[in-house]
């Protein structure tokens, strides 16, 4: 039925923008069994024709492929998709006036960047009925209050994971910041390669705030990462779960559900959000300021699409991420919802802290990362 749905919409919308109508197309309501969900857009202008295909920058591995193909069947619409490793370099392609993204999702720090920086553009909630169906703390997120330029897409922990038959379980981050050459893990860890994960991870080992901008707590930091790098196969935030899960390396810096998704591979792999605590993060789906207005109205389809509650559980239980859709709550099994590496218990939650923006700290973290990547 929802194909037949967005085949009208997408009929309605070329209709319009031939006949030059002056009033926009309005979608027709629809009904769900287990929630007011629409399943797609109104058409915001009587000019936009949608196009044949939009580019999402995406993390890596980070949706169910398949759900491109519903996206496209249900609406016309191919979705291509390019990925980044970090928000630092999808920050300084929109800071370069790369264009031609209809999607990205940017983690919540890098989306007040780039509110303040005019890359976003705003949201015709029109377009995203779904939008109803985020739990409500997701509502009024402190980076963006009302979802004005971005919609919450998964959340989830950073720690580390590592190999239960070959590591003795570690439970702090020590076990990076205090390198031991005679151990068996030497020469066979990767971090993230990603200056606010990194340095977050330094900064709580330290007992700082992970948000810190005083200079002498980062250079603490810096010095910390420097000894860390000494038993380091390298920065990876691509594959370093696969990493793992294979053998070849033994302990990883990472996000909790990589590692839930190599425990299909190996199911000695054991997720730890360390003692001292971390990063808690939200990821979110935003349109560039870059995109056209028949990009936009597209990825504002595609969004909706992703809101969908069976939409969002299928894929958040595909990518292991917890889903901020209240709604897709009904769809996810149970062992889903109560598995702790993915939704942690409150006494974990009251040690994780969220990556902020540091405004003109933002340079210092990076010459400082810098030194970390350079140093022998």
């Amino acid at each position: 039925m929802r194909r037949f749905y967005y085949v009208f919409l997408l009929l309605l919308v070329i209709a319009l923008a031939a006949a030059g109508c002056s009033q926009p197309a309005a979608a027709p309501a629809t009904s769900a069994p287990a929630s007011d969900t629409q399943t797609a857009p109104a058409a915001s202008s009587d000019s936009v024709k949608l196009p044949e295909e939009i580019v999402m920058f995406n993390w890596t591995d980070y949706i169910d492929p398949d759900l491109y193909g519903e996206f496209e069947e249900a609406s016309g619409v191919r979705v291509i998709e390019d990925n980044y490793s970090s928000n630092e370099e999808l920050l300084a392609k929109l800071q370069g006036g790369s264009a031609g993204y209809a999607v990205i999702v940017p983690s919540d720090y890098t989306v007040g960047i780039m509110i303040e920086e005019g890359l976003l553009a705003k949201l015709d909630h029109a377009n995203i009925p779904n939008l109803s169906n985020l739990a409500d703390r997701f509502t009024q997120v402190p980076y963006d209050p009302g979802s004005v330029y971005c919609v919450p897409y998964m959340w989830g922990t950073t720690g580390f994971g590592y190999d239960s038959t070959k590591v003795d379980p570690p439970a702090s981050w020590s076990v990076f910041f205090e390198p031991d050459p005679n151990s068996d893990i030497y020469g066979r860890v990767t971090m993230l390669d990603d200056p606010r994960e990194s340095f977050a991870a330094a900064l709580a080992y330290l007992g700082y705030d992970i948000n810190t901008t005083d200079e002498a707590q980062l250079n603490e930091a810096k010095d910390a990462l420097i000894r860390a790098k000494a038993q380091l196969a390298g920065y990876d935030s691509d594959t370093y779960e696969d990493l793992v899960a294979s053998g070849e390396n033994l302990l990883a810096h990472g996000w909790n559900g990589d590692f839930l998704l190599a425990m299909e591979d190996n199911e000695n792999i054991v997720y730890v959000t360390p003692k001292e605590g971390g990063v808690v993060f939200v990821d979110n789906l935003c349109i560039p300021a870059s995109a056209t207005p028949e990009q936009k109205l597209a990825g504002e389809m595609l969004i909706n699409f992703l809101l969908e509650p069976e939409v969002a559980a299928r894929n958040s239980e595909f990518i292991y991420y917890a889903s901020p859709n209240k709604a897709a709550e009904a769809f996810l099994p149970e062992d889903f919802l109560n598995d702790t590496s993915i939704y942690p218990p409150a006494e974990v939650l009251d040690k994780l802290q969220y990556l902020e923006p540091v405004g003109e700290a933002e340079s210092i973290y990076q010459r400082l990362w810098d030194e970390v990547k350079s140093a022998q």
